[in-house]
């Protein structure tokens, strides 16, 4: 069944054309993401799909009106229809509140859309704020929708899960792959590789053409040379008779000029650089253990964070801090920074703090100047990881103060790993990152060889850069050895081995019960052992 055309849409911001589209559709049992950089009309796109937006050129049929949950929207109001059930699912109360946190309004908007009865959802950053219980729901939610659904998401954990086609907005055009974000970054790893083989066989042909020409002309000015033991007459017989030979080879070398300028130009694919971090700071640590804390505690008010907390920290760990939202991740951050009692740190550790308000840029310099400043490397390195992480050429010279939220990150970043610093401490990196910069910053995080400690709800980021996890759990801190992924597989492995022992207990106590059944005599013993018996056998099944 059909749900919405796109038709010719053309759609501008300013004097940038953000996108054309000639003809899309979608129907009732599609699972559409849509990718993009940052700024490329993602929202935009969604809003005019929504209604909520006019093209500039165009047409769009609404054959079902969908529904729409916006990423960020102050003018939201209370709306009749939330499901109780599903509010409590949510974790969120009935009415809506202008002071709720961030995440709190993600989840009242969620909640109020999967309360209606509909067949066609628009959803922009559905995971926007939330943390990892919260992402898993709406992962659940999307996976359970009967119908169609189309979404705006940095979370690629939830891309995988959900999608079947990805479109991809770039340089005003949006590109169809079936697949999920997964799939869709094959293929285009397969297409990036047949560009580089005819970027290659470009190059090897031109580079034919050009040699053959260059020989021909060679030879045409050897052949115009009149040996020097010729007489007159035999000079002028020479170039008489060599007057077609070089028209030949003149005919020739046009020849190869007019396929060279018909050869179709092949433009390079864009490659970054590996940048292999050779951390000499990390090695004066001397000491196997970066940090360790002996019964730590933190109260806010009536409510206890953590109490009698004890970890130890090695070097070369990657910590990713699990929990749910006012857990008290960023708390105890800022309490490793600050070395209270009860918290012990290896003498030469010198702590790199990135926070969620990317503080410490200098927004009247360069994004060179800035991340130069406390540097331990020089410009070439420098330029190289800035390039890794997207800013390459003339980019290095645009000032901090232009730059967007997700730019800074990715500056701030660079400026803490370039410092002399040997542990890391990241408070949500991947805050304000579209989904190429998260893949840049998983490559540099990779390379690193230091001590990471970060906070982050992308599971995926998680899983590509964590060795540990630190799980924040009613109170207590455990480390456990391993990514999300290896958390959650032991999780499993765990409840399987619990089901195993309440089977291993049902069957013994239906035993117990068919023995005390074939020799009881008493009407209501018999009664109640039958009773149990078949509630035992309900619960074996």
């Amino acid at each position: 069944m059909l749900l919405l055309e796109l038709k010719n849409i053309v759609k501008s911001a300013g004097d940038r054309c953000l996108f054309k589209i000639d003809d899309l559709k979608v129907y009732s049992k599609d699972r559409i993401g849509i990718v993009g950089s940052n700024g490329v009309g993602k929202t935009t796109l969604l809003k005019i799909m929504a209604g909520l937006m006019q093209p500039d050129g165009g047409k769009v049929v609404q054959h079902r009106s969908p529904s729409y949950i916006a990423q960020l929207d102050e003018s939201y109001e209370q709306k009749d229809g939330m499901n109780p059930g599903i509010a409590q699912q949510f974790q969120i109360g009935m009415q809506y509140d202008k002071t709720m946190s961030g995440g709190e309004k993600t989840r009242y908007r969620l909640a109020l859309a999967f309360s209606k009865d509909t067949a066609f959802l628009l959803a922009d950053e559905p995971t926007a704020n939330l943390d990892i219980k919260g992402n898993e729901l709406v992962q659940q939610k999307l996976q359970d929708f009967q119908g169609a659904f189309v979404i705006v998401s940095h979370d690629r954990e939830l891309l995988d899960m959900v999608c079947t086609s990805i479109w991809e907005i770039q340089e005003g055009e949006i590109k169809v792959y079936t697949g999920n974000y997964r799939q869709y970054l094959a293929k285009k790893e397969v297409k990036k590789a047949q560009q580089a083989r005819e970027y290659e066989n470009y190059l090897a042909e031109k580079k034919k053409l050009e040699a053959g020409a260059a020989d021909r002309r060679q030879q045409a000015v050897t052949m115009r040379k009149t040996p020097s033991r010729m007489g007159n007459s035999e000079a002028r017989l020479h170039k008489m008779g060599n007057q077609k030979a070089k028209a030949n080879l003149d005919k020739a070398v046009k020849a190869m000029e007019t396929r060279m300028s018909q050869l179709e130009i092949k433009d390079k694919p864009k490659s970054n650089p590996k940048v292999v971090f050779d951390l000499v700071n990390t090695d004066d640590l001397c000491s196997k253990m970066v940090l360790r804390t002996e019964g730590i505690s933190k109260v806010f008010g009536s409510r206890r964070l953590y109490d009698q907390a004890e970890f130890s920290i090695g070097s070369g760990y990657k910590v990713a801090l699990v929990g749910d939202n006012g857990c008290g991740k960023t708390t105890l951050m800022n309490m490793i920074l600050s070395y209270p009692e009860g918290i012990y740190v290896a003498p030469k550790v010198r702590f790199g703090h990135f926070s969620q308000a990317i503080e410490g840029l200098d927004p009247g310099t360069s994004i060179l100047a800035n991340v130069m400043t406390d540097s331990i490397y020089d410009e070439n390195f420098v330029r190289s990881l800035l390039a890794q992480l997207l800013f390459r050429r003339d980019d290095v010279y645009k000032k901090v103060a232009v730059l967007s939220g997700g730019e800074r990150t990715r500056v701030a970043l660079a400026q803490i790993m370039v410092s002399q610093a040997n542990v890391l401490v990241l408070d949500e990196p991947t805050n304000y990152l579209d989904l190429p910069s998260l893949a840049a910053l998983e490559a540099v995080l990779a390379e690193y060889k230091g001590t990471i400690l970060f906070a982050s709800h992308d599971r995926k980021f998680i899983n590509s850069i964590a060795t540990h996890l630190m799980l924040f759990d009613s109170g207590k801190l455990r480390l456990f050895s391993g990514n999300y992924e290896d958390y959650l597989q032991y999780k499993q492995e765990q409840k399987g081995d619990s089901a195993k022992e309440e089977q291993l207990l049902l069957e013994h106590r239906l035993a117990e019960v068919l023995s005390k059944l074939s020799v009881a005599k008493d009407r209501n013993s018999i009664e109640h052992l039958d009773k149990e018996y078949r509630e035992l056998i309900v619960k074996l099944k």
